[in-house]
């Protein structure tokens, strides 16, 4: 990667450290221009007119995330954000009174709270594999717990407030031995590792623009596999997702855009699309292959500092990174690191309560980091830890 180029291309690098990826990466110039330019073509010719001169690039979303998915563009679907995708394909899904969810320890807040909306209004169970000593979810016990009424494994696949890479292959394994349906959460993944959905074997996948990807704000996306389409009735419908065939009834549309309004953020949905083109383009491999070293060396950086505490397990890590300071709590060293011009992040127990009540952690630091971080960047993270003030 020619790292200086990556680094011209996102302006902020020359004033800050940003190790807040997981939270809102910074977003290269390319996707701030196909956001900026679209904002003022509307400001110029109105915004139906802006859309309708913008129909080419508008469908580049569907097969740039075709391309970072390994899948068909008619399987994609543009969302206002990860965790709306995520609860419509919970709430499209025909569960019933008695129906099983497997979930894992690692869950976050509006997931796990999609899953108990759903035990209060269907009545559905939600059975939470564990973690094994790597803190990956353990394929054995989850192997265990399968049975007839078991519906749904639902999985994030890189957790917020951690570091680990969950083996979501092997759960697709067990998903389709069993003929299970599964939907994976991609919001850390998407952008950072390499993902196939195929290989994965997931029926369902989401994912948030503003993370990896580089994307803006308020953008997010959904994966559903053709041929689980016809079995998910979505919670609600407009003139987009279907048609109005006769006074009293209508079709549905018959891809994933289904699930889409038809009043969208237009500009963003273009931007999301050539942040997934600028990742592809620079090669998932590449890119994992860098964020993985960079965070692997932040973590033995922090590992010889006194008082430093690193949380990540085993080795299949990603790039997050999670750490305490015995001198200070989480809130103040953030707050201390941003005086410095460093972004960082918290991962707070309230948002993390199923994993941080198992594994006995208060609210820890998180630093994510990105392709275009630099070694030197880890070095001056560090010697501000060191000096304590």
């Amino acid at each position: 990667m020619n790292t200086d180029l990556l680094r011209a291309q996102t302006p902020a690098c020359q004033d800050l450290i940003h190790f807040n990826n997981a939270g809102a990466a910074l977003s290269p110039q390319p996707v701030n221009d196909a956001l900026f330019q679209h904002l003022l073509l509307e400001q110029r010719i109105g915004g139906y007119e802006a859309a309708d001169a913008t129909q080419v690039a508008q469908e580049n979303f569907y097969h740039a995330f075709g391309r970072l998915l390994g899948c068909n563009p008619r399987e994609i679907a543009y969302m206002e954000n990860a965790t709306r995708a995520w609860t419509l394909l919970l709430q499209a899904m025909p569960l019933t009174q008695g129906d099983r969810i497997l979930t894992g320890q690692s869950e976050y807040a509006s997931n796990y709270l999609t899953l108990l909306h759903l035990v209060k209004t269907r009545h559905i169970r939600i059975d939470v594999v564990p973690n094994d000593s790597n803190g990956q979810i353990c394929l054995q016990t989850l192997r265990e717990k399968v049975d007839e009424d078991v519906r749904l494994i639902a999985l994030t696949h890189i957790p917020s407030q951690s570091g680990v890479i969950h083996p979501a292959a092997e759960v697709g394994k067990i998903a389709r031995k069993h003929r299970i349906f599964y939907l994976l959460d991609a919001c850390q993944s998407a952008g950072q590792i390499n993902l196939n959905v195929d290989e994965i074997g997931c029926d369902m996948l989401t994912g948030s623009g503003r993370k990896y990807l580089r994307g803006p704000r308020g953008t997010g996306f959904m994966y559903v596999r053709q041929s689980m389409q016809d079995y998910l009735e979505p919670p609600s419908v407009d003139l987009h997702s279907a048609s109005w065939t006769r006074k009293d009834s209508y079709t549905l549309r018959d891809d994933a855009r289904r699930f889409e309004n038809w009043e969208h953020y237009v500009a963003g949905k273009i931007a999301l699309g050539v942040a997934a083109d600028y990742a592809c383009d620079l090669g998932l491999d590449a890119i994992e292959t860098r964020v993985c070293a960079l965070a692997a060396r932040l973590r033995a950086r922090l590992a010889e500092l006194p008082g430093i505490t690193v949380h990540e397990q085993g080795e299949n890590l990603s790039g997050i990174v999670t750490f305490s300071d015995s001198s200070q709590d989480a809130a103040s060293l953030q707050k201390r690191l941003r005086h410095h011009n460093i972004n960082t992040s918290v991962a707070r127990l309230q948002t993390n309560l199923l994993d941080f009540s198992k594994r006995k952690l208060p609210d820890i630091n998180r630093a994510s980091l990105h392709y275009y971080n630099t070694e030197a960047e880890i070095d001056s993270f560090c010697q501000v830890l060191a000096t304590r003030n």
